[in-house]
């Protein structure tokens, strides 16, 4: 049977899982360092509530995968994590089911309960809001296999994505909803409501292998409890629904990679998180110090994107988000930052006496913790790209770039869709020309994607003059920490 195959080894490690170095390959050229300045964002993260469902990634049995229900009275009361949701909260989620070895077109549904945790109903919106598969077996299901793409694209009239944490951030930038999702829903108290049921579907993939992600944008008119299960149905039918309350009775959906304990030595797990973390958004406003305006010679400067524990790039800034409440044997901080909006603004100046053209661009250097004067890349001369792990898969939006041509008004917000691999400088997305005295407002949005390794950076570069900006070969042995 000719049946469609899904790329591989492309989205099971949603975020490497360990920081152990590895023996280096044989003939491998030495990384290079780009001499320059690796700056902490600025800014922070908001305090909002994001539900970050993440473990187990692969879903072997079924049960619960999350719940913020109080455990009170509940048949397996350590399953629930008792934590209300109120207002705007958003919910991150994204799992891998690897099908049933005795069946080729078996389905697991995904399903996400609610319920006010007070006497009156509540009314929840949703307010933006993405779900798609990697692969789509059925008409009206949105996928969005792997398919190999350049380095940067513009976005245009036809979206461009690959894989499902790529699409659905793409479109909650595009503040898109999907036509799967309701735009609200009445909770009434008592039984849970069921929101969403959502198939994972493996028929006619080869391997036997799907994933889903699902990113909701969600306010509420008063307190409630979320949680999102796992399970089968009959055949390719969904449960029924009074299952689903039931099911919310029983045990925990196994987990599975266990964290290193934080503030160990040595190699490290992060994990997968299971959990309720505080910050949904990162706003910045990058500007010199005591100024509100960034001076054009402090390019080159790069700022970390979704920076973490033994990745801050030399920065000493650890980005990871925080977590309320997780479970146990899970991540125990929102390593990667998954599902998170970055939403930067650079107020550029040209303070000195001459023209002066830079560029922007989002990169993935060679992950490490040490400051050794700027960030390392692999050298062009290794050989291809092709074999290096993809460290990003995402859309990023620009304001304030140059016009097509010189001396025409900056364009408006654009978007480019990335394929990043391990240690790549990236094309990028634009150039900014100032004269003498001259300013512009740079504005800059992602969604940190679900298909993507941290941590990247957004640099600010001169034009590339190799004769005024000479590249430095480094040893492998450079003491930083590396996936």
């Amino acid at each position: 049977m000719n049946r469609p195959r899904l790329l591989q080894a492309s989205w099971l490690p949603l975020l490497l899982l360990t920081s152990l170095a590895a023996p280096a390959a044989l003939a491998q050229p030495a990384p290079v360092l780009r001499a320059q300045t690796v700056a902490p964002l600025s800014g922070g993260l908001d305090q909002l509530l994001l539900v970050n469902d993440n473990n187990p990634e692969l879903i072997r049995e079924p049960g619960i995968l999350l719940s913020t229900f109080p455990g009170t009275g509940r048949g397996v009361p350590a399953a629930h994590l008792d934590v209300a949701l109120n207002g705007r909260f958003d919910l991150f989620s994204h799992h891998v089911y690897a099908g049933k070895p005795e069946s080729l077109d078996s389905t697991l549904w995904l399903a996400v309960l609610a319920a006010p945790r007070g006497p009156g109903p509540v009314t929840l919106k949703l307010l933006a809001g993405s779900t798609a598969l990697s692969q789509a077996v059925d008409p009206g299901q949105a996928g969005a296999p792997f398919l190999p793409l350049p380095d940067l694209m513009e976005q245009g009239t036809t979206p461009v994505w690959a894989g499902p944490g790529s699409r659905v951030a793409t479109e909650l930038l595009a503040r898109q909803r999907s036509p799967e999702l309701p735009a609200s829903w009445t909770l009434s108290p008592g039984a849970p409501t069921t929101l969403l049921v959502l198939p994972l579907p493996v028929r006619g993939l080869d391997p036997l292998l799907n994933g889903r992600n699902l990113q909701l944008r969600l306010e509420s008119s008063g307190p409630v409890s979320l949680a999102t299960l796992a399970a089968f149905g009959r055949g390719n039918e969904p449960p029924a629904p009074s299952s689903w309350a039931a099911l919310l009775e029983g045990g925990l959906s196994p987990r599975e990679h266990s964290p290193t304990p934080r503030g160990s030595k040595g190699g490290m797990v992060y994990s997968r998180v299971s959990g309720v973390q505080v910050g949904s958004v990162w706003r910045s406003r990058l500007s010199d110090p005591g100024k509100n305006w960034l001076s054009v010679s402090r390019a080159p400067i790069s700022w970390p994107i979704s920076s973490l524990e033994r990745g801050t790039l030399g920065s000493g800034q650890v980005q990871t988000a925080e977590l309320q409440a997780f479970y146990p044997g899970t991540a125990w901080a929102a390593h990667g930052n998954y599902g998170v909006e970055y939403d930067l603004s650079i107020p550029l100046r040209n303070d000195t006496t001459k023209p002066v053209t830079l560029q922007l661009a989002l990169e993935s250097p060679l992950k490490g913790d040490a400051a050794i004067g700027g960030l390392r890349f692999k050298s062009i001369s290794g050989g291809t790209s092709g074999s290096r792990p993809v460290m990003f898969r995402g859309t990023v939006e620009v304001t304030g770039l140059d016009g097509a041509s010189p001396g025409s008004r900056p364009l408006g917000r654009r978007s480019f869709h990335l394929v990043q691999r391990a240690g790549e400088p990236s094309p990028a997305f634009g150039t900014i020309s100032l004269a003498p005295g001259a300013s512009r407002q740079l504005q800059v949005r992602l969604i940190y994607p679900a298909d993507a390794t941290p941590p990247q950076v957004l640099s600010l570069l001169p034009l590339p003059d190799p004769a005024m900006n000479p590249a430095v070969k480094q040893s492998e042995s450079t003491p930083a920490s590396r996936p």
